[in-house]
């Protein structure tokens, strides 16, 4: 190794960093790790294979900006690429795997360790920040070396184990026969003991097990809890046999064209390996892969994701960490750019017919499902286990995972301050509160003429499927909201929730109908629209919020393409995610414009009354011609564990035959067909609490919107403290001053996304955010969101200062980085 070469401005594919590391490199090592098996011709194959095909591109599919996320072994992934196992990256940069750790720590992408890494394993997970990592395994003749670095990998945090099946020993590599190839002087595995590494292929020899089978999975998975990937897999009847075997995934693999030269390229070998499988577990695939385009014809081939090999190794060589970084960058960016000009929303939506190979043929569609057999029938499967492509479509959307995420940083880092969840503060609720609640219910229905049995049936029986307390939820609306509705217009559903799904349900037709969002607008609104098959258009907000004549162009464009906007989401007072407000102006602008454009607006505002000072009225309040649908929740004003929410629906529906009814009233048929009814004991304790207040839930409230007002104020008052100007103004760092509910939103010069989250819970000891979960079409990569209502004020000043030094940290490191490209280029 001579040295990090210079990345020239020229530096913009991956084939460029491969001449820059090849020029920067001593020859004998650069044959090593760019060089194949005999005369090389699987090596050229594999590249050969991708340069065959050729993609078939859809028009006005009206995807938006692409989503590269993908899920595998229960992680998230930034995309669907991998880093590949790899020996001895210490020969591209004295950091060697630490510093592509760090790379693919920053990338949200995955490592896999090869046993025969230069650095530790320890060293390696530390500097992965999160990132999941992954353990490359030999089988040695002696099986305790092997079983010791398992153990050791699975301390240090790696989550998988995978299997390399084609190596009984190392192949014969022409070109290190030739040079007579050692490894350089300083360079070892460092996590085996012993001596005789010197040559790779003569210790290979000597040491691997050229017996191994396949037990050799179980008895990984007997000295292990990781799950284990079967790598070298380019048969059918192989992939179909490590599953039988236990292994939880496979990697489509020829070692890079590194054992036997001759065999198919990895790519050729996809179609029918992940046909045979058909969902039953991950495929990986390795070999090749050069370009985004590659990246997107594997997995229109079937692959879930790729695996990056040498092109690591030259951005390690050429300039360490952020030379990885930016090949990680360029492979992504072109994936995305290709799934964009390729008509694709999602990894997910990357299909067989998108590509067709040089022979001028199609690649083909999946096999149709195996007909049914009867139980007797001795090839009839003996499970129920399903392939995911035959479950709905939403469960691959990576907006069903966000809060699995939160929710396992969480639980990974028990002592870090956690500004993600936005739930009640704890400190207001008291268990006898339930149970005076229930009586009080039982007093009032007692007071009202009803029999012990009659009160008997309305704690323990369904109740109508509308809801018991309706009355008394009109009650309290006309009384602290202004609304004025006849309880008939009123559904209590089971929260907030399900009043989204039954008012989408009944609202949108078919794929013509559109919702439209306010965006960011609340995880719970897009993923209730993907169980249903609907794919919301955002309304975007401006630094300062909504502004209606967005909607109109948003209309506008929706119905130009040949669609019908239907309803309009929106959360008018302190926001979530956003913390923003609605004018009173832009409130009355929003109704004349829902009349004009033959709209309904979905109104849902849970903070106003836990917020201080006097609120603006509610958009329903103000609602003259029945064009809002107000949905409601208990969670915030009472308490969240009672599940009551209500959608207010007054606009009549009147059926061919001109009988008109209320649109409660569909929606009530909706759920009867879901949850039946909403649990009357709950409704009991919201009820006892209504009464107690006068059936004004403002004046339960006045402590907790106090409260909640402070916690605002304090964050603020902690922010400004953290990031005084000028300091403020050289990081770029800023966020909105909401006046009240539980969100702000902090804007940065890097990326937040989940490996920069869990950097910060891990080496900060805080939690927040990630605001590009709220949006449905990308955004938001810039921007974090605080959630100030679960925490103490001295847990909230605590917290904003690890959070400070976590971005000051954060944007010194994007600035360095920043640096560094404009003296290369």
């Amino acid at each position: 190794m001579k040295g990090h070469a210079v990345a020239a401005p020229a530096a913009l594919t991956l084939a460029d960093y491969a001449d820059l590391a090849r020029r920067g490199m001593d020859a004998a090592v650069w044959d090593f790790l760019a060089g194949g098996a005999g005369e090389e011709r699987t090596l050229a194959a594999n590249l050969a294979a991708f340069g065959r095909v050729r993609l078939l591109p859809r028009v006005l599919t009206g995807a938006g900006r692409p989503v590269t996320t993908t899920r595998i072994l229960g992680r998230d992934w930034a995309a669907p690429v991998g880093i590949a196992p790899l020996a001895y990256h210490t020969m591209a940069d004295p950091e060697g795997e630490t510093a592509t750790a760090r790379a693919a720590g920053r990338a949200g992408l995955p490592l896999i360790v090869s046993t025969f890494a230069g650095r530790t394993l320890e060293d390696v997970a530390a500097a992965a920040a999160g990132a999941p990592l992954w353990l490359q395994v030999y089988c040695f003749r002696d099986r305790d070396v092997t079983r010791r670095l398992v153990e050791r990998a699975e301390r240090a945090g790696f989550e998988a184990l995978v299997l390399t099946a084609d190596a009984p020993h190392l192949g014969r590599r022409l070109r290190d026969l030739r040079n007579d190839f050692r490894l350089p002087a300083g360079i070892g595995p460092a996590n085996l003991e012993g001596a005789g590494f010197a040559s790779p292929r003569d210790h290979s020899l000597m040491e691997f097990d050229p017996g191994l089978d396949w037990s050799a999975v179980a008895w990984l998975r007997s000295v292990s809890s990781l799950p284990v990937l079967v790598k070298g897999v380019l048969t059918a009847a192989d992939a179909c046999r490590a599953v039988e075997a236990g292994a939880a995934g496979v990697v489509v693999s020829n070692h890079g064209g590194r054992q036997l030269d001759g065999a198919v390229a990895t790519l050729d070998a996809l179609p029918e390996i992940t046909a045979a499988l058909a969902g039953a577990c991950p495929v990986l695939l390795d070999g090749g892969v050069r370009r985004g385009v590659d990246v997107l014809a594997a997995l229109a081939l079937g692959a879930d994701a790729v695996l990056l090999g040498r092109p690591v190794l030259d951005g390690l060589a050429v300039d360490g960490a952020s030379g990885v970084a930016r090949v990680l960058d360029i492979l992504v960016g072109e994936l995305t750019d290709a799934m964009s000009l390729s008509g694709l929303g999602s990894v997910a939506d990357a299909t067989p017919g998108l590509v067709r190979l040089a022979t001028g043929t199609a690649a083909p569609e999946p096999p149709p499902p195996a007909p049914a057999r009867s139980a007797d029938d001795p090839e009839a499967p003996r499970t129920g286990d399903l392939r995911g492509e035959d479950l709905h479509g939403s469960l691959r959307d990576p907006v069903l995972d966000t809060m699995n995420f939160l929710n396992e940083i969480t639980h990974r880092y028990p002592e870090a301050v956690s500004f993600a969840p936005g739930r009640p503060y704890d400190g207001f609720f008291d268990v006898e509160q339930v149970f005076t609640s229930l009586r009080r219910y039982c007093d009032h229905l007692a007071e009202q003429g009803q029999t012990p049995e009659q009160i008997r049936d309305a704690l323990f029986q369904y109740g109508p499927t509308s809801g018991r307390i309706r009355g008394l939820i009109a009650d309290w609306l006309r009384a602290d909201e202004g609304i004025d509705v006849p309880a008939e217009s009123i559904v209590v559903t089971v929260g907030c929730q399900e009043a989204m799904v039954l008012a989408l349900r009944a609202l949108v037709q078919g794929p013509r109908d559109a919702l439209l969002v306010a965006s960011p607008c609340y995880v719970g609104i897009t993923g209730a629209a993907r169980l249903l098959d609907i794919d919301p258009t955002p309304v975007a907000e401006r630094e300062d919020g909504f502004h209606p004549a967005d909607l109109e162009a948003v209309v506008r464009a929706e119905r130009a393409r040949g669609r019908r906007p239907r309803a309009f989401y929106v959360v008018p007072d302190h926001a979530n995610p956003s913390g923003h407000t609605m004018s009173l102006e832009a409130r009355h602008e929003l109704l004349e414009l829902a009349g004009r454009l033959d709209l309904l607006v979905l109104e849902d505002s849970p903070y106003r009354l836990v917020s201080p000072g006097i609120q603006l009225p509610t958009l329903k309040s103000l609602d003259r011609d029945r064009r809002v649908v107000h949905l409601g929740s208990f969670s915030k004003t009472l308490f969240p564990g009672a599940r009551v929410g209500f959608a207010v629906a007054d606009q009549t529906v009147t059926d061919r035959a001109g009988a008109t009814r209320l649109l409660a009233d569909e929606l009530s048929k909706l759920k009867s067909m879901v949850t039946v009814n909403t649990s009357p004991l709950s409704q009991a304790a919201v009820a006892g609490m209504l009464l107690a207040a006068g059936g004004r839930a403002s004046q339960l409230n006045a402590g907790t919107a106090a409260h909640y007002g402070e916690a605002m104020r304090a964050t603020l008052r902690r922010l400004d403290a953290c990031f005084a100007e000028p300091r403020r103004a050289g990081l770029k760092v800023r966020w909105n001053k909401p006046d009240g509910g539980f969100f702000l939103v902090v804007k940065v010069p890097f990326v937040a996304d989940n490996a920069a989250l869990a950097r910060s819970a891990q080496d900060f000891g805080v939690i927040w955010t990630p605001m590009a979960y709220f949006y449905p079409q990308g955004g938001g990569e810039h921007e974090i969101r605080l959630s100030v209502s679960y925490l103490s004020l001295a847990e909230i000043d605590e917290g904003v200062g690890r959070l400070a030094a976590f971005i000051e940290h954060e944007s010194e490191t994007a600035s360095g980085a920043s640096a560094d490209a404009v003296e290369e280029g």
